[in-house]
């Protein structure tokens, strides 16, 4: 199989992420920020930087490109979940326009350095449509799921649908409930983590039952994560490779519900970077090429 950006399960060939030190600069920053973009409490910055230097080691061994967002003063802390900003396609970047209104300026700073690594762009969502990047996962290489939710709304999708569909591109639309409502992080890959391409990650109790038919009529096999681990993130587990894994510390049913799907697992200590802000290991990561 040729190298693709229409996976999430393939080996990563190349990622960008924004390393703690970019995204939260100081314990200043955070100390303003935290509260206004609903963390659970506030990060240290220091015991971030530490988190994130392991987290980015395990790309290292995993030989993957490893690319990154710099600093940029005009962002939030949000900035370190640099995956919803945009979507990679084999086509180009599509620049994604934020739900949350904290993040407004995250895709067009993402623009930028695409743009300085000269990196093609497909197209942008423009208003009044949002799209972000966790709430679209590749079922194969020519199927892309997207979440309706607070953050993704039905003119994003349309204009995602306008982009993708003349190439060839199948868009299917999930709906998201309410859940926790607006002002939560709640994205389709809180509940979905394609980690082969026939087995995913899920948590049912969220997963509306036409897309659940949908993976089985695919035939993946499915993970369940149980309810103790679906705040501490046991669904958000990024694939470095068919079947290895990256995931959130503290998550052991669904790792060992992993690791007995034959899968190996890499853990990750994110009680600053992953668990205070909602955001797991696919969060964290702007995947690009992958391949076999």
């Amino acid at each position: 199989m040729k190298e693709t950006h229409h996976s999430e399960y393939l080996k990563l060939k190349s990622v960008f992420i924004k390393p703690a030190v970019n995204a939260f600069v100081s314990d200043e920053i955070l100390q303003v920020q935290w509260k206004p973009l609903n963390y659970l409490s506030q990060p240290d910055f220091e015991a971030a930087k530490q988190e994130y230097a392991a987290f980015e080691k395990i790309f290292e061994k995993a030989g993957a490109e490893v690319l990154q967002f710099p600093k940029d003063d005009q962002l939030t802390i949000d900035s370190i979940y640099c995956r919803d900003a945009a979507i990679a396609t084999d086509f180009g970047m599509i620049i994604c326009r934020m739900g949350k209104s904290g993040r407004m300026k995250e895709p067009q700073s993402q623009k930028q350095a695409y743009l300085e690594k000269n990196i093609p762009i497909l197209g942008e969502i423009i208003a009044p449509g949002t799209l972000e990047g966790g709430d679209v996962a590749w079922l194969d290489e020519k199927t892309l799921a997207v979440g309706h939710t607070y953050r993704t709304n039905e003119e994003g999708i349309s204009q995602l649908r306008n982009l993708l569909e003349p190439k060839g591109i199948t868009i299917i639309t999930v709906e998201l409930p309410h859940y926790k409502g607006p002002e939560d992080v709640f994205h389709l890959m809180s509940i979905l983590s394609p980690v082969d391409k026939d087995l995913a990650v899920v948590y049912s109790p969220l997963m509306p039952i036409k897309f659940r038919n949908e993976l089985k009529d695919r035939g993946f096999k499915i993970v369940e994560v149980p309810d103790d681990e679906f705040e501490s993130m046991g669904c958000n587990v990024l694939a470095i490779a068919p079947r290895k894994c990256i995931m959130v510390a503290g998550n052991p049913i669904t790792q060992k519900a992993l690791m007995d799907a034959g899968c190996e697992v890499w853990t990750y200590k994110g009680e600053q970077i992953s668990v205070k802000g909602g955001g797991g290991p696919t969060c964290l990561t702007r995947p690009m090429l992958r391949g076999v």
